[in-house]
């Protein structure tokens, strides 16, 4: 059973498999999520267990990931009777007899919003062990909610300032229109459905303000920056014109994450795989560059440099091909 949240006993919080996945490859702070122990979201559940009674996670330290990133039970988690979010009697759709995720496994729990500040996060003082201890010996009184939390894609969604999140709830819902047409999403002051806040890179000249994403043709590596060519034109006034966005060296180097996106970009262009590009906060606009063959010649392309990598994503999309 996939879980949406889990609670961390060194930060004393709930944290969704987004934000494990971001502090994993923050250079900024000590964080292996191998070594944490995440427990039930139930509050009610947890609370009656110490800390040996932990969840599991999915894609939780891969770089590159094609299935959806999770939160699991393992054989010896235990829940309290009643939690909904004890394992099932039976393979759920996504999960194959020996309760192994299949490739039909989706991100079910949209977050209503993308918060544009990042979370803070504040480890406890006491280790993971003693605090459970404390806990299980002065057990706070849960309210009359929380054993009847309910982890399904009805209750309200969470916000989240954890991009690839948002991200996931698209991709691997691409296939369902209706579903992305029905659940909203918010980033600053504009509201618009999941299916509509996307938009695919021709037609960017649209709205702005959206969150841009387009199969890349071709990712240039300048040795300390990058470009990223996109597949699909712009039509401006019954003419083509390429797509691109910029990756500086100073944008890169002074990235909390460097490593890590090193890693992918890399990995992105020794793969050889078709892969998309997504990203926020920059709107590509028309420019006239110098012709390398002939610099007192130029040409038009719509090109943006990114200002912000917490807003950018290179990954492999399955489900997107040929769309």
């Amino acid at each position: 059973m996939k879980f949406d949240l889990a609670y961390c006993l060194s930060l004393d919080d709930k944290l969704s498999i987004y934000d494990v996945r971001d502090l994993n490859f923050d250079e900024t702070m000590a964080f292996d999520s191998a070594k944490e122990h995440f427990q039930c979201p139930n509050d009610a559940c947890r609370l009656t267990f110490d800390a040996a009674n932990v969840l599991g996670t999915f894609n939780a330290k891969n770089v590159n990931y094609v299935r959806t990133p999770h939160f699991k039970n393992l054989p010896s988690t235990r829940h309290v009777e009643g939690c909904p979010y004890v394992s099932l009697k039976a393979p759920a759709p996504g999960v194959d007899a020996d309760g192994a995720e299949t490739d039909d496994s989706r991100e079910e729990h949209f977050p209503s919003e993308l918060l544009l500040t990042r979370r803070a996060y504040v480890r406890k003082s006491s280790s993971p062990v003693a605090g459970a201890d404390v806990q299980r010996d002065e057990p706070q009184i849960p309210s009359q909610t929380s054993g009847t939390e309910q982890p399904s894609r009805d209750s309200a969604p969470d916000k989240t300032s954890i991009f690839a999140h948002p991200v996931e709830c698209f991709v691997s819902n691409f296939d369902d229109k209706d579903l992305l047409k029905r659940m909203p999403l918010k980033i600053g002051e504009h509201t618009a459905p999941y299916g509509s806040f996307f938009k695919k890179i021709e037609y960017l000249q649209d709205n702005k303000g959206l969150i841009y994403w387009g199969k890349i043709k071709e990712i240039k590596d300048y040795t300390q920056s990058f470009r990223i060519d996109f597949e699909k034109k712009v039509w401006l006034e019954k003419k083509p014109y390429s797509v691109n966005v910029y990756l500086s060296k100073k944008l890169i180097d002074t990235y909390r994450k460097r490593k890590a996106f090193l890693e992918e970009i890399k990995h992105a262009i020794e793969s050889g795989r078709e892969l998309y590009c997504f990203f926020y906060g920059v709107t590509p606009e028309l420019k006239q560059v110098p012709s390398k063959k002939k610099p007192e010649q130029t040409f038009g392309v719509f090109s943006a440099s990114i200002e912000n990598l917490d807003h950018f994503m290179v990954r492999e999309a399955p489900g997107l091909a040929g769309k």
